[in-house]
């Protein structure tokens, strides 16, 4: 029997066992292994965004240039934050991005060339940036890599994902925006406040670099932002009528799926902790 023929719980389980311990080695092992980890997700992530917006009403966004434009921002960001290139060099992405304008003059079949144009900056900004803005938070100390900080932001992401599934599936009866995703309950959206509370006391007895009020805040920007985060991609998805973005990962669906919630989150984190 297939792990496509589990139960989406089981498919949950297995594809946590293998994917969990990856994830953390890279993060922890150096800032290399971690740039080049989310490098890959991040370009995944934006490829499945690309491949969405094609797949309906004759949409032809830059896929492959749009995605490129999105590595390039991360590795600037990474090798600026790590204080080995200056800050001008962001300059590099001005014409970058404007050559999309001249790509698009030249695509003669394209009969919304603007609309496209939109679709591919889309890419750029809803998956690309906030991808480079994780690379911002693991260097936020002093131009020092800090895996602790995207290990914890991480683990909250999971409790609150976790905790929101199961007291959704236990108790969930009350809608949290049945408009846009049906499933989602205010009850299993508690659920995953009070894990991911739970998870931030616990993870300030040990990763110290913050106090345990600043992992309670950044737990309940996850919570409340990442909600958000999901709830946007269900709209996109709603609007063009499908389930998943890919079915990449086993019980989750694909990168876009996985990592809907830390998109919208990291802004705001980054903006809490530089800030406070």
């Amino acid at each position: 029997m297939g792990i496509r023929n589990l139960s989406n719980l089981q498919q949950r389980i297995i594809a946590a066992i293998i994917a969990v311990p990856l994830l953390l080695f890279c993060i922890q092992y150096s800032d290399y292994t971690f740039i080049g980890l989310f490098l890959l997700i991040g370009a995944a992530a934006q490829l499945e965004f690309y491949k969405l917006v094609g797949s309906f009403d004759g949409n032809l966004p830059l896929t492959f240039y749009g995605t490129f434009c999105g590595i390039v921002l991360h590795l600037l960001t990474f090798f600026i934050e790590k204080g080995m290139i200056g800050y001008q060099n962001y300059y590099i992405l001005s014409p970058l991005l404007a050559i999309i304008f001249f790509i698009k003059l030249y695509k003669s079949k394209d009969e919304k060339p603007f609309q496209n144009i939109a679709y591919t900056f889309l890419g750029i900004i809803y998956v690309a940036l906030p991808f480079a803005l994780l690379t911002v938070l693991a260097f936020i100390k002093n131009e020092t890599y800090d895996p602790q900080l995207i290990m914890g932001c991480l683990f909250l992401l999971w409790a609150s994902d976790s905790g929101a599934y199961f007291a959704g599936t236990k108790f969930g009866k009350t809608k949290l925006f049945e408009r846009v995703s049906p499933k989602k309950s205010w009850e299993g959206s508690i659920g995953g406040m009070i894990t991911a509370l739970l998870v931030a006391y616990f993870i300030s007895k040990y990763f110290t670099h913050y106090a345990v009020w600043q992992w309670f805040s950044i737990g309940v920007i996850m919570v409340v932002a990442g909600t958000y985060g999901d709830l946007v991609e269900s709209l996109f998805k709603r609007s063009i009528n499908i389930k998943d973005s890919a079915n990449t990962i086993p019980g989750h669906g694909g990168f876009l799926d996985r990592f809907d919630g830390l998109l919208l989150s990291i802004p705001f984190i980054i903006t809490f902790l530089k800030l406070f």
